[in-house]
Order: structure tokens, then C-alpha cells, then sequence
């Protein structure tokens, strides 16, 4: 946690001053700051519409009865988008569009998905599947495959 948070709140605002520091001196100051000021101001826009995009979808699927897990991720990587939009700098302003646009934001909610869903493979291979075999009285440390017989595989790999 300690690297993302070093990251996050030092080598980003330094890259940011550098970014800007080069193209205020490529094409001037006040062109540098009117491009930060209207970026904001689109950011602002495109998160408000994709916001309520989202929103409509994320009714929409509690409507119909189905689990919203894709609206709600669209909804986090909406208003993750706006926040780094929001933030002035080049390179934040990247990252929020690539969160806000459809596109880009379908890609980023496969791969989150992909990597979310193995962590949890292997969590419930190694700790919770176990866990609950020992409830109803299965040995705790033997790993169970999903039909609850024994798995010959060490406990916590995947297929």
C-alpha cells in the first residue's frame, strides 16, 4: 500500500509539474492554463453525462432483477475519471479520459474483472472454500474442488 500511496501523492504531482512546465514553455503560459481550465470544464461535462449514463443502467439492471455488478464498476470508474479530470495536469487528464469514455472504460472493467475475479479464485481456494468445508465437518486443510470432493492440487492453485 505504501508504494501506491508514494506514487500517488509524490511522483505523480511531479511528473504532472514537469508536463506542464514543458508545454507552458512549448506554447506559453496562459495557452497552458486556458488548456487545464477547458479540460476541467469538459471533464466536468463528460462525467455528468457518463454519470447518469451509468446511473440509468445501474437502475435499469436492479429493475430487471439482475446483480448491477458492470453499472456499479462503471459508476467507480465514472467518478474516478472525473476526480483525475478534475485534477489539473496533463497525465491525470489522460487517465480520466480513458475511465470516462465507453470504450476505453469496457476495456479497463475486463481487465479490473479478470484480475478481481482471480483474487478471488484464489482466496476461496485457500481460505474460504476450506473454511467452509470445516463447518460441515470437511478437513479445513484438505482444498475442496467446487463439487465439494477433495482436490489433489496444493491448496490455493487455480487449475
Amino acid at each position: 500500500m505504501l508504494p501506491v500511496l508514494l506514487i500517488l501523492f509524490v511522483l505523480v504531482p511531479i511528473a504532472e509539474l514537469y508536463v506542464i512546465i514543458q508545454i507552458g514553455e512549448a506554447i506559453g503560459v496562459l495557452p497552458t492554463i486556458a488548456i487545464l481550465v477547458a479540460d476541467s470544464i469538459i471533464g466536468s461535462v463528460l462525467m455528468r453525462t457518463q454519470g447518469r449514463a451509468a446511473w440509468r443502467r445501474f437502475n435499469a439492471a436492479v429493475s430487471e432483477g439482475r446483480v448491477p455488478t458492470r453499472e456499479v464498476l462503471d459508476g467507480v470508474l465514472v467518478v474516478a475519471g472525473g476526480l483525475a479530470l478534475l485534477t489539473p495536469g496533463f497525465l491525470t487528464d489522460v487517465v480520466g479520459v480513458l475511465f470516462l469514455l465507453p470504450p476505453t472504460r469496457a476495456v479497463i472493467r475486463r481487465v479490473f474483472l479478470g484480475r478481481l475475479a482471480a483474487r478471488m479464485a484464489l482466496t476461496g481456494a485457500s481460505w474460504g472454500v476450506g473454511r467452509m468445508a470445516s463447518r460441515f465437518g470437511g478437513d479445513a486443510r484438505q482444498p475442496y474442488d467446487v463439487d465439494g470432493t477433495a482436490s489433489e492440487r496444493p491448496r490455493g492453485q487455480l487449475r
